[in-house]
């Protein structure tokens, strides 16, 4: 069995996610989301509107995603893709050489960004209004 994975925080789902979501499991037949917990987020100074346990609930519903885990800290990568045996670690392209050290231990793609949609440009239009 091929296994892939991706990571983030996943707060206010858009059609963007999903379709991420679609990409990276396309390439596999399992798809594992490293899920920011809401401690690590503050860690990241980063605030999500739905906790945790919300943000997973809602990717354990999509038909994209096999497993959802917490991502607790930057440096559990490593340790994540040998524990659940992974094949392929996907991001989109923001983040694009950040996770290149992984490639000893599995490939990794960098995907395009959806264009237009964004949970940032989410925050800033609902702020306009």
């Amino acid at each position: 069995m091929k296994k892939v994975i991706t990571y983030g925080t996943f707060d206010l789902l858009h059609w963007g996610h999903v379709r991420l979501l679609e990409r990276a499991r396309g390439f596999g037949d399992h798809l594992t989301v490293a899920l920011s917990t809401d401690d690590f987020n503050k860690l990241k100074r980063k605030k999500a509107y739905h906790s945790y346990e919300h943000r997973k609930y809602l990717l354990e519903s999509l038909k994209y995603v096999d497993k959802v885990i917490p991502e607790c800290n930057w440096e559990q990568k490593i340790a994540d893709v040998i524990r659940e045996e992974i094949s392929m670690f996907v991001m989109g392209d923001d983040w694009k050489g950040e996770f290149d050290f992984l490639n000893p231990y599995c490939k990794v793609i960098y995907l395009p960004r959806t264009k237009e949609i964004s949970s940032s440009k989410i925050k800033k239009d609902l702020s306009i209004r």
